[in-house]
This record gives structure tokens, C-alpha cells and sequence, in this order.
């Protein structure tokens, strides 16, 4: 009986913050994970590809890729998929596709160069200029993307809208087949 009272006190007391977490949750991560992504997109698009500088620390088969094409396609999954993020559309392709990025940013520009332990790995997960790497933020954004890319956008979203309205039948849907036959 205490227990039944304690789980309908508990579930009284959190029931609105869960409701408004599906609304509020998940657009929290889509602004902040937009915000920084459009940045990253805008000074792309306004300054000049450094991608020729490290083409060679890209993964195979994107070292393969000519550096104009990789500028481009980093540039414009981040402005679209910024956007893209902010308004919740095509929300799981575009945090997957911006986690694929950001794995490839930590590889090519933000792992340390050089380090022989994991405690000199370690010294790398810095926001920093000072060497040693500085993957920290990147890791931060993709613990972000997870839960976009496995949960979707939450309710305050076109996705969710979308599929709200796909999921409801239409009016032909309604109609029954057998409605001409029926007597008027």
C-alpha cells in the first residue's frame, strides 16, 4: 500500500517534467548541436579550404576524396544539417551523417599526433591549442548526436509532426470499401 501511494506520489510529481521533456528535451540538444554545426559550417563557407593541409591524416577511403569535394560536402552537411537539426527534419539521417563528420574531424584534425600512453592520449580530450590533440568538444557533440540519431527529435519537431500526420489514415482510408453497396 506504501508503495502504491509512493509510486502514485512519484508519478504525479514527475508526470509534467517527463511531458515537457518529450517537448523540451531533445530541442534543447537540436538548438545548441545546430548552433555549433552552423558555425562550423559558416566559417567554412567564408574562408579559404585547409583541407589540403590534411588530407593525408583523412581515413581511408576519405583521404582518397579530393580535398575540394570533402570541403564542400563538410561545408554543407553542417549548414543543412544545422538547420536541418534546429527544425527537426530528416533529424536521425542528418545527426548520423554530422556524427560520420565529427569522427572524421577527431581523426584528422583533432587526435593527438603523437602519444605513446594513455595518459598522453588523455591529455587530448582538452579544449585547447596547446598540443596533445583536442578532441574533447567533438566527443562532447557526438554524445549529443546519439541520442538524436536513436531517440528522434522529440515532439517539437517537423519529424514528429510528419510522422504524426502519416501515421493517421486520410479520409479515403475511412471509407469502406463496401460503401456503394450499401443501401441510401
Amino acid at each position: 500500500m506504501m508503495k502504491k501511494n509512493f509510486q502514485s506520489l512519484l508519478s504525479r510529481a514527475l508526470g509534467p517534467l517527463d511531458l515537457l521533456g518529450l517537448w523540451l528535451g531533445m530541442l534543447s540538444l537540436r538548438l545548441i548541436l545546430g548552433w555549433e554545426f552552423f558555425e562550423s559550417g559558416l566559417e567554412k563557407y567564408r574562408g579559404s579550404n585547409w583541407f589540403i593541409d590534411i588530407q593525408d591524416s583523412f581515413p581511408f577511403p576519405l583521404s582518397l576524396v579530393p580535398t575540394e569535394i570533402s570541403w564542400q560536402m563538410a561545408t554543407w552537411f553542417e549548414l543543412i544539417g544545422a538547420l536541418a537539426l534546429v527544425v527537426g527534419l530528416a533529424t536521425r539521417f542528418f545527426s548520423v551523417s554530422l556524427i560520420v563528420l565529427t569522427v572524421v574531424a577527431i581523426l584528422s584534425v583533432h587526435w593527438p599526433a603523437d602519444w605513446e600512453s594513455l595518459a598522453d592520449l588523455l591529455r587530448g580530450y582538452a579544449i585547447t591549442d596547446q598540443g596533445f590533440g583536442n578532441y574533447k568538444l567533438p566527443a562532447i557533440f557526438i554524445a549529443m548526436l546519439l541520442p538524436l540519431a536513436l531517440m528522434g527529435p522529440g515532439r517539437l519537431s517537423f519529424d514528429h509532426w510528419l510522422r504524426h500526420r502519416l501515421e493517421q489514415p486520410s479520409d479515403q482510408a475511412d471509407r469502406p470499401l463496401v460503401a456503394a453497396t450499401e443501401p441510401r
